[in-house]
Formats: C-alpha cells, structure tokens, sequence
C-alpha cells in the first residue's frame, strides 16, 4: 500500500523512492516479511534505487479513503531534507481532507522553484490548485502545472488541466498565459494553425517576456504552415517589443533573409551563429533558434556545431521536450552537410525521444529525415514507409515543411532508380511559385533533383524557369552546394565538357562526396551515350567509388549498371547463372523490365527508340527460354537475389 501511494507523487513517473518507502514502512512498523509478500505481488527494486509496482492506481483505489490517508501521513513524515521537501508536501496535501490555503501556498511555491521540470513538481501545482477556493489563484495553478507537465512531456496530463482553466473566469494574464502553453502544446503535438493563433493571443495578453516567448513560438507555427509572409510579420520588430540583442538579430535577420534585404539579413543571422559559437549562449531555445541561424544563413558546419551544443545543453538542463528538437536540428544539419549515416543516427534518436515525450510534430519531422537518407541507400519500401509516416501526421497537422521533405525524398528515391517521369510529376508541384506549393525554405533545394529528372525525362522545358530562381538564390550564398548544382543543371540543358567539367571545379571547391558523384555519373551518362566510352568509364568509376564511400548504394547500383553498358563490368557486379549469357545492354533491359518499366521507359532511359528496346528484349526471351514479362522478373529476381542490397 505504502508503494502505491508514493505513486501518487508522481503517477506516470519512473517508479517511487525506494529510501522513503522503506523508511515509512520502518515508521510503520512493518517487516522484511511484508517486502518479500509485495515483492511476491509483483514490486521490484531498480539498480537507481526505485521501487516499482505493477498497475499502483489500481491498488491504490482499491483501499478504503482512511488507509489512503495514513499511508500519505506515514510517507510525509518519512520525507525529510531539502531533496524531498516536494514529496513530503504533497503526501501531507494527499493527506489533507480538506482544503488548506496555507499548504497550497507552500505547494506552489515548491512547484516554482527553479530546476527541471519533473512530474513531482508539476503534480504538486495541480495538488495546490485544489487546496485554494480562490478562483483566480485556481486557475494561475493548474495553467502553472500544465505547463509543468507540458515540459516534463507529459502532454495528455497537461491538456486535461487546461481544459478546467476556461469555467473559471481567469484574468487576462492568466488567459495569456493559458493560451501560452495550449499554443506550445499544439506546436509540438498538434495542428500548427491551431498552434499560431493561441500564442498570437498569448502575445497578445501576457506580460512582455512571456509574450515574446509567444510571438516567437508562432512565428516557428508559421515556418512549419510554410507561410512566408506570416512568418515574416510575425517573427519581425514592428510594432512589438525587440527584445535582447541576440533576439533582435534573430528577429531581424530571418525577416530580412526571406525578404529582399538578404545582406542585411545574413548580417545580423552571422552575428547570431558567432554568439552561439563563442559560448556566450547556453540556453537550449537560444542555441536551437542560432542554429536555424546558421542554416539560413547557409552555415551548415555551424549549424551542426550548435546543434550538438543545444543537445548537450538540453540534456544536462533534463530538459527533455528540447532533445528531440535538438536531434532534429542535428539530423538536418548533418543531412545538408552530406553526412548521411550521421543524419540517420540523430534522426533514430530524435524519433525515439520524440515518440517518448508525446511530440508527433517532430515524430513526423525525424521521419521525413530519415526518408531522405533512405533514398540513398534503402529500397523503395523504406523510403515509402517513412514518407507515409511523415505525410499521415503532417496531413492532419498542417506541417508544410515535413510534407514537402517527404514527397523530395521519394521523387529522390524514384531518381535513383531511373524512374525520372515519376520523379518529375512529384518535385514539379514542390518547386513552381506561388502558394499551395512546396515548403518555401525546401523548395530550391529540390530545384536540382527537378532539373536532373526533368533532362532525364526529356521535358527540360519546365525546368528552365526553376533554375532561373534557382540562379538569384544560389548567388545569395544560401547553400554551400548551390553553385556546383546550379553549373550541373546548366550542363544537363546543354550538355558539353566544358559545363559538366565547370561543375566538376565547383564541387572540388564545396565538398561533398555524394553531390560530386551525381555530376560525375550524369557526365559518364552523357559521354557514354555520345560514343566516348573510355572517358565515360573513368568518370563513372569516380562517381560509383564516391557513392560507395557516402553510402549511397542505391545510387551506386545505377551506376554499375551504366559502368557495364560502357563494357566494364565493376567489381564483384557479375551477373549470377543463366543471365551472364546476356549481352550488357540487354542485361540492363531485363533489370528494368523486371522493375516493371515498359519499353517506352526503357527507350527514354538509354535514349534508343522503343522499337530497339522490343529487338532486344525479344532476344533476351529467346536466350533466357522465357515467354513473358512476368517469368522474366522472376529470373532476374532470383538469380540476383543475394545482390539485393545493392
């Protein structure tokens, strides 16, 4: 009994103190005897020294309300020190029939104390809201408490508190503040749209360090909805307090980096990163905001070396709602910076801490992640099965952004495989201008995998427009790796040595292994398919090597297949059993057509003409001894099942 009532302190914690248990069941009078029968009952002792109890509220409400109330007593007494003042006052509250004006004072005012939020804490804030008959100071408490458990990531508890907020008539401040922690619930877990126009008002009715907090909370409600201007006029000065120097130049360089005052923008964003950088930042929500900094800025090194900061800040704070947030920043930073297996690390982390503390928002945000590495080196089910993942939460939440990274990961996964037609119909949607479209701060990173799909599909037309805005966005200096794809696209348009080899210069100067290795594989295609096989071989065996290095196997795989129709067969990609009797090219066809491409795909891929295709996959029937499509997939199925991975 003494065990399920410690539960009370704390009914969705880690277990219970095991010291004050023992301690009160010493008071008690009990035994070792009785231990051993609980511990027949199923109560367990944890190497920290927690005690736990299957299903305790049961057992708890199964015992009369005195014998509740006694074992609170015999628990209160047995919590002494400053450590367990909290406990102590709330099984003495527990205890407590009645309301008693005196101990919610002291309750609320443990509550407040500074340090991480815990369950203790916050159960303590809802217990003094029970103890006062005073409406007001009721509804300061429980909203207090809500926001205790909404940090604690408790966010059902936090929900049901506020719920009993509004029958109480609370002041304009408290309403503020109620609308403070719905919009940051919301944010989190919960439709965004909903999510901006609670903390709108919360801007509107709190004092002005809460109300910053707010304004600066929807202004991120609005990045997610993927709306540019209510970001901008949100996250903007006019006709709201600055605040401190670090948040003016966040407020002022994201409104003018979306804008047209780029330079100004990046100036004050630059001063942002340097603060962060210089340690003078040690905050979790201050380092979080330096590192969306830097990534507008196009500092995606800093954005990493701040997203490991915010990290590491958020845990020695416990501040567990920030983890998953830092996860993600790190998860994307490491993306951009090309650095996959580490981007799918953070992001498994970042989904599991995520899922942990109730934040379906950043659930959906890792997902979408994830897909993205996935389109390099994971067949197309994992790629589907995280996009889906992605887009069922962002679909019902509003999550632009989420959205749009989704759709980009599974147009990249249609790209490696040579499906550029499928490719073309997802990102075509994703990049255009204009609203109802792709994410604003995405869509000219996808404008590279939309021209490449588009020349690969032989419908270059509607790309033109997009590499035009890709052109001004580039110059800005917005993304590292824009320049060489901004030369690889103009290639792709009008293919020639001198562009491709432009492009080649401009990723020697950026970096990055798997960007490289997309221009070299293209320039191998195009020479490949000009009749220079010697220099096609020696640029595709570059672009498979870096693909292998980086880890993109997918993209690997259709590279050795375009290294063997250049008569080279790479390393240990031999075909098994009867299909090394086909030649190289009609060894690509029978791969294809086992994907399920019809001959027009085919054609389009090594640019020959449908009628060509069908004379080889005709003799391709007749050396294989098969007689349909259907028996043709099943062989090649078969035969190169061990190099699935591929």
């Amino acid at each position: 009994m003494l065990t399920a009532a410690a539960y009370e302190a704390d009914p969705q914690g880690p277990g219970v103190d095991a010291g004050l248990v023992l301690r009160a069941a010493a008071a008690a009078g009990l035994d070792t005897r009785a231990l051993d029968d609980a511990g027949r009952a199923g109560l367990t002792r944890s190497a920290d020294g927690r005690l736990r109890l299957p299903d305790p509220r049961a057992r708890y409400t199964a015992e009369p309300p005195a014998r509740r109330r006694a074992a609170h007593r015999c628990l209160s007494d047995a919590a002494t020190g400053e450590r367990q003042r909290v406990a102590g006052l709330l099984h003495r509250a527990l205890a407590t029939p009645c309301p008693d004006e005196r101990l919610g004072t002291e309750l609320a005012a443990a509550a407040r104390q500074p340090g991480p939020p815990t369950g203790e804490r916050a159960t303590a804030a809802a217990l003094a809201a029970g103890l006062t008959a005073d409406p007001a100071v009721r509804a300061e408490r429980l909203v207090t408490a809500a926001e205790l458990f909404r940090r604690a990531g408790r966010f059902a508890r936090a929900r049901e508190l506020l719920d009993g907020v509004g029958e109480l008539a609370p002041p304009s401040a408290v309403r503020g503040y109620a609308a403070l922690v719905h919009g940051l619930l919301a944010l989190r877990d919960g439709p965004v749209a909903d999510a901006r126009e609670s903390l709108l008002l919360a801007a509107a009715l709190c004092a002005p360090g809460p109300a910053l907090d707010a304004r600066l909370a929807a202004a991120e409600a609005a990045w997610a909805l993927g709306d540019a201007q209510g970001y901008r006029e949100v996250v903007g000065v006019r006709g709201a307090p600055p605040g401190p120097g670090a948040v003016l130049d966040y407020r002022l360089g994201m409104s003018a980096s979306l804008g047209e005052r780029f330079r100004a923008g990046r100036a004050a964003l630059t001063r942002v990163v340097e603060r962060a950088a210089s340690r003078a930042e040690d905050e979790p929500a201050a380092l979080l905001r330096a590192g969306a900094a830097a990534l507008v800025a196009g500092n995606i090194e800093a954005a990493c070396r701040i997203g490991a900061g915010a990290l590491a800040a958020a845990r020695a704070r416990d501040a567990g709602t920030d983890v998953p947030r830092a996860l993600e920043l790190l998860a994307y930073g490491e993306l951009r910076a090309g650095r996959h297996a580490r981007a799918r690390a953070h992001a498994e982390e970042g989904l599991r801490t995520a899922r942990a503390t109730g934040q379906r928002n950043l659930v959906a945000g890792q997902h979408a992640v994830l897909a993205l590495v996935a389109s390099l080196d994971s067949d197309a089910g994992t790629v589907a099965h995280h996009a889906d993942a992605a887009q069922h939460i962002a679909a019902r939440h509003g999550l632009v952004q989420t959205e749009t990274l989704a759709q980009w990961a599974l147009a990249r996964a249609d790209l490696a495989r040579g499906r550029a037609a499928e490719a073309v119909a997802r990102l075509g949607p994703l990049v255009a201008p204009g609203p109802r479209r792709g994410h604003f701060a995405v869509r000219m990173l996808a404008v590279p995998c939309f021209v490449e799909a588009a020349a690969l599909a032989g419908e270059p037309g509607g790309a033109r427009a997009a590499v035009a805005e890709f052109t001004v966005w580039a110059e800005r200096g917005y993304d590292p790796q824009a320049p060489a794809q901004l030369a690889r696209c103009r290639a792709l348009f009008d293919p020639s040595d001198e562009l491709f080899g432009a492009a080649l210069d401009r990723h020697d100067r950026a970096g990055g292994d798997f960007e490289r290795a997309r221009t070299a594989a293209l320039y191998g295609k195009w020479l490949r398919r000009t009749r220079r096989p010697a220099r096609a071989r020696a640029l595709l065996r570059d672009a498979l090597i870096a693909f292998e290095r980086c880890g993109a196997a997918v993209w690997a795989a259709q590279t050795a297949a375009e290294l063997r129709a250049t008569g080279e067969a790479p390393a240990g990609t031999q075909p098994a059993g009867e299909l090394g009797e086909l030649t190289p090219q009609q060894l690509r066809i029978a791969r294809w057509v086992a994907e399920g491409d019809t001959n027009r795909e085919v054609a389009r891929r090594l640019s020959v003409s449908p009628r060509t295709v069908d004379h080889h996959l005709r003799n391709v029937f007749a050396r294989l001894g098969v007689r349909s499509r259907v028996e043709l997939a099943r062989l090649v199925h078969r035969a190169e099942r061990p190099a699935a991975t591929l």
